[in-house]
């Protein structure tokens, strides 16, 4: 029977338990023998990484046992954790990355017990360490080559970076001269290697500040010696303008590259040696996206000459494309949104895909019989599938007529109507980068919030990927004015319709969303109430040292060259008098991105003024929320502060405390 119930006060069985236990995704698929490889996160064991291994009669185990926790540092955001290889005898043997000391371990899960990890890499004293991402093992020569970031220094810049030979007998776990390098470090950021079918050529990505790799990137090559060494190292494509995010050898040993160089991230084949290259699919799409990871992998060459490919507008679909022609076939299913990791053996292509109705599991393509299913993974239903939000693909006209694209989400549940006549809140969802994107897959923390009566609107601002090169530069020094005007107008085009009520607006975001929601009640006087997790505040502390190497020039890009006036003038915490609607600032105390000192800094600067607010800071925590605990805390004080600010009683929610 439907009830009658104000907006925001409806029942839902969504608990914040099942947005935590859904939280995150499997990643850094990979195909070994027979077998089906992956990472994936544990929120309930304290948010750690486990690989999961599939055998080809469909049982899977994982490896290592806790508490290993599979998972690279590597740029802070992380590389490829593992590889592995089989063996006629004994069992695969795997490589991975533990978080806890970064170091590189070896194991051979078939051995007697289960096979204990045993370190190939050393401990360093210095600043943040040794850390290790890309692995490619090459049992042949009794080495895995990877990424090498080395710390020299205490600083968060006062690292160098590289590809590096890791000899698999364990002798360099205690003596670092045992580590071959490959590479000089005269670029700041490497991936890692990609080798030819004939192990007689690399190839790799390469960038430097101040760009970010989306900005600007080279693709080296470079032949490999008798002896492991790299020589005749080149640059063959990329530059400052022109960002190539992803290189593979193809079966037949051609070199196949992403490349944005004609506004699109399209597939072009290169010539290893020359540079020269051809467009293999031109369309105004993209087959690529953000180098935010070393690992991500957005196409795959087939042994028969196609080629996975993950393209599309404002989203990611799986496609077979033939080089030859042009044409893609899609492929056939109910995923909609492809994560960047694929991998393929013989004519199978596996990866991990979503939709507005699953959340992201493990999926095999068998591309001979174009049949599709979920292997690993694989989405439940935690509840009745009624009760998921039902979005709406949408465009919105901002400032100088430019389009703005965004999901909208409104207030959904079989159970509830609203009163005649009564609008609903609405929360505009920022998300992070801001050179990123919100993927249209079903997400149980907006179900959280749609199932009880309040509406969600992804904008996908200027500045976001998915939409070429053009609209990726728009945040070009207009960060916090181009990707706050956009949140706007979509609030604002919501309520003059009369989607939502523009009384009961809220915005909402982490990290770089954190900053445009700051930013927002600084600058606008649109919002209600916020919620700010793990944000920029200070673009000054950023600049000078406040964040980690990846990022640290990231503003030259977003807000242009340092400027005392302009830095402050666009930063939320210089701008605190101004700020007139609650929030809930929600961080972690180890976030080397953002560092907890800015967010003390700010409810600092907050106290006193008489704009209720709440500060809530997590043991543990790093940038974006891992822990069951910590995810369940943070949407239950996200929906008090919303019940608060809006008026309407939330039976079974801890009341957030808010001061003034």
């Amino acid at each position: 029977m439907v009830s009658t119930a104000p907006y925001g006060a409806w029942q839902s069985p969504i608990e914040a338990g099942h947005a935590a236990h859904s939280g995150g995704r499997p990643d850094a698929v990979g195909v070994v023998g027979d077998e089906v490889w992956w990472v994936e996160p544990r929120p309930a064991e304290g948010g750690r990484h486990t690989l999961v291994r599939r055998r080809a009669d469909g049982s899977e185990s994982s490896l290592p046992a806790a508490p290993w926790n599979v998972r690279s540092r590597v740029i802070e955001y992380g590389g490829g954790p593992w590889a592995a290889v089989p063996r006629d005898e004994g069992g695969p043997l795997a490589v991975f990355t533990h978080f806890a000391d970064q170091r590189l371990y070896a194991v051979e899960p078939d051995a007697p017990g289960g096979g204990e990890p045993r370190p190939l890499t050393p401990r360093s004293p210095v600043g943040g360490g040794l850390r290790w991402a890309d692995p490619v093992l090459l049992p042949g020569r009794g080495e895995v080559w990877c990424v090498l970031e080395e710390f020299t220094g205490e600083g968060p810049t006062d690292v160098r970076r590289l590809i590096a030979a890791v000899p698999l007998d364990g002798s360099a776990a205690e003596d670092r001269s045992a580590v071959r390098e490959l590479t000089d470090d005269a670029h700041r950021f490497v991936t890692g290697p990609r080798l030819s079918p004939d192990g007689r050529r690399a190839a790799w990505i390469a960038w430097d500040h101040p760009r970010m790799p989306w900005d600007g990137s080279e693709l080296k090559t470079a032949r490999v010696a008798e002896g492991g060494g790299f020589t005749e190292v080149r640059t063959v494509l990329g530059g400052p303008r022109e960002s190539v995010a992803q290189a593979e050898w193809a079966p037949d040993g051609s070199l196949i590259a992403a490349t944005d160089r004609s506004g699109w991230w399209n597939l072009h084949r290169v010539d290893a040696d020359t540079g020269r290259s051809v467009n293999l699919c031109a369309r105004e799409e993209e087959f690529a996206g953000p180098l935010w990871r070393t690992h991500q992998r957005w196409f795959a060459p087939l042994a028969s000459g196609l080629v996975a490919v993950l393209h599309g507008r404002g989203a990611a679909v799986l496609g077979i494309l033939d080089p030859a022609t042009g044409e893609i076939a899609d492929a056939a299913g109910p995923w909609t949104e492809w994560a960047p990791t694929l991998a393929v053996s013989g004519t199978r292509v596996v990866g991990v895909a979503a939709s507005d109705r699953t959340s992201y599991e493990v999926v095999e393509l068998d591309t001979r019989t174009g049949r599709a299913r979920a292997i690993g993974a694989r989405h439940t239903d935690a509840v009745d599938p009624a009760y998921y939000p039902r979005p709406r693909i949408r465009t919105f006209t901002g400032p100088d007529g430019r389009e703005i694209h965004a999901h909208v989400f409104p207030p959904h549940s079989p159970d509830h109507t609203a009163p005649d006549g009564e609008l609903p809140p609405f929360v505009v969802w920022a998300h992070g980068g801001p050179t990123s994107r919100a993927p249209l897959v079903l997400d149980l923390e907006i179900a959280y919030f749609t199932s009880r009566g309040i509406g969600v609107a992804e904008v996908n601002y200027g500045g976001s990927t998915g939409y070429g090169r053009a609209y990726r530069d728009r945040l070009r020094e207009a960060w916090g004015t181009v990707d706050v005007e956009d949140c706007a107008a979509v609030a604002e085009a919501l309520a003059a319709e009369g989607t939502a009520d523009r009384a009961r607006l809220a915005i909402r975001g982490g990290s770089a969303g954190g900053w445009t929601a700051a930013a927002s009640l600084v600058s606008t006087g649109l919002y209600a109430c916020a919620t700010i997790a793990y944000p920029v505040l200070d673009l000054l502390s950023w600049a000078r040292g406040g964040t980690h190497d990846m990022e640290s020039r990231y503003l030259e890009t977003l807000v242009g060259p340092l400027s005392e006036d302009r830095y402050r003038e666009r930063s939320p915490l210089y701008g605190v008098d101004r700020i007139s609607a609650a929030f809930v600032l929600l961080q972690g105390l180890e976030d080397p991105v953002c560092p907890a000192v800015e967010s003390e800094r700010f409810a600092a600067a907050m106290a006193g003024r008489g704009v209720p607010h709440a500060y809530i800071a997590f043991e543990g925590e790093g940038h974006g929320f891992r822990r069951a605990e910590t995810i369940v805390r943070a949407l239950q004080a996200e929906l008090s502060l919303y019940a608060q600010t809006f008026g309407v009683e939330v039976p079974g929610t801890p009341v957030l405390e808010l001061r003034r």
